[in-house]
């Protein structure tokens, strides 16, 4: 029986990496709550499945339309 292991979170500088955007950005989402994250002590996490669902799920693309708009 092969064993699962739970998945790793990663800190905000590996997620910014990873969305290909500037960590000042991620941490600006992560206030406005329009991403998915984990306040594990005074840090931020990430699991990179919960990011990409958030990606696949058109969200992020809808929140920044909707900021634009508002310009």
């Amino acid at each position: 029986m092969p064993t699962t292991f739970p998945e790793n979170f990663i800190n905000i500088e590996d997620a910014a990496k990873y969305l290909n955007i500037k960590p000042v950005t991620l941490r600006k989402w992560v206030k406005d709550r329009k991403v998915p994250a984990h306040q594990i002590g005074k840090q931020w996490k990430f699991k990179i499945s919960e990011l990409d669902a958030w990606i696949n799920s058109g969200e992020s693309a809808i929140k920044d339309k909707s900021e634009s708009a508002k310009l």
